[in-house]
């Protein structure tokens, strides 16, 4: 009677069914931490090279650019430059993780434990999303006294903002998985990355370009991510693309790559062998 008493008084583990929710956590934390011990380089470093860009687009050029659809110049190219930063540093979080991991043998810190190919997915995707919206965040404070950033939408800054660190997170994952050495990542960062931001409209209107660079442009994804992020600050009508447009094509971009990045860790491609 008594041990049937104590049994039912000892307070049970709770279960989370289908997802360890703990490992997921355990996971996310260690991405997080890992950034965060050198912040100096992960956050302070992307936030001085948007204010240099700042620098050299807004303070030099004062007076030399004409107002784009009736924004002026420094709040146009503003939250171009703070998505620029998501995006870069969302994927270097991914990528370098496991690309460490790989080189350096401590893939088992984490394929060991029990934790799943959708559990490594999150955790990995939701960790390189902090790094980014962090690195946002802070560019976005800094870059005030340069641009007056007003708020006309926080939905479409939310939406494009969060979607756009978790693909890029993703892309991370599946590039650090490709990658077998830190040369074939930096070709990646240097030859896909980088030439979709510059050629995104983040310093200039797409409109503008002839064709038919104009419309190949609007296949670029980094292109409605850029200018749906920044209507939200100078308002829907001063929009280039279709937002709704912007709005569909990143939830289903984040959702493609969310099942690639499954697909991937289940089958082990690149990191059991």
């Amino acid at each position: 009677m008594t041990e049937q008493s104590t049994a039912s008084t000892t307070p049970q583990p709770r279960s989370y069914p289908g997802i360890n929710w703990i490992g997921v956590q355990t996971l996310y934390l260690r991405e997080v931490r890992r950034f965060w011990k050198v912040g100096a380089q992960t956050v302070a470093g992307p936030v001085v090279t948007t204010l240099l860009y700042m620098l050299v687009f807004v303070v030099a050029l004062q007076g030399a650019r004409p107002p784009l659809h009736g924004t002026p110049f420094p709040e146009f190219v503003a939250p171009g430059l703070v998505m620029m930063a998501m995006l870069n540093n969302a994927f270097a979080n991914a990528s370098s993780s496991l690309i460490q991991a790989k080189v350096m043998n401590t893939a088992t810190d984490f394929l060991t434990p029990p934790l799943s190919p959708l559990e490594l997915t999150i955790g990995f995707s939701l960790g390189a999303a902090t790094r980014g919206l962090v690195v946002g965040i802070v560019t976005a404070v800094c870059v005030l006294p340069f641009a007056r950033l007003e708020v006309a939408n926080p939905g479409l800054i939310l939406w494009f903002g969060l979607l756009a660190c978790l693909t890029m997170g993703m892309l991370g994952v599946l590039a650090g998985l490709w990658a077998q050495k830190f040369d074939q990542l930096a070709a990646v960062q240097n030859f896909v990355i980088m030439p979709m931001t510059f050629l995104s409209g983040t310093f200039y209107l797409v409109e503008n370009l002839p064709e038919p660079f104009a419309t190949i442009s609007h296949f670029n994804p980094f292109f409605y991510l850029i200018d749906g992020f920044r209507a939200g600050f100078i308002g829907t009508g001063n929009a280039e693309g279709n937002l709704m447009i912007g709005m569909v094509l990143s939830g289903v971009l984040t959702l493609v790559m969310a099942v690639t990045c499954w697909l991937v860790f289940r089958s082990g491609w690149r990191l059991k062998t």
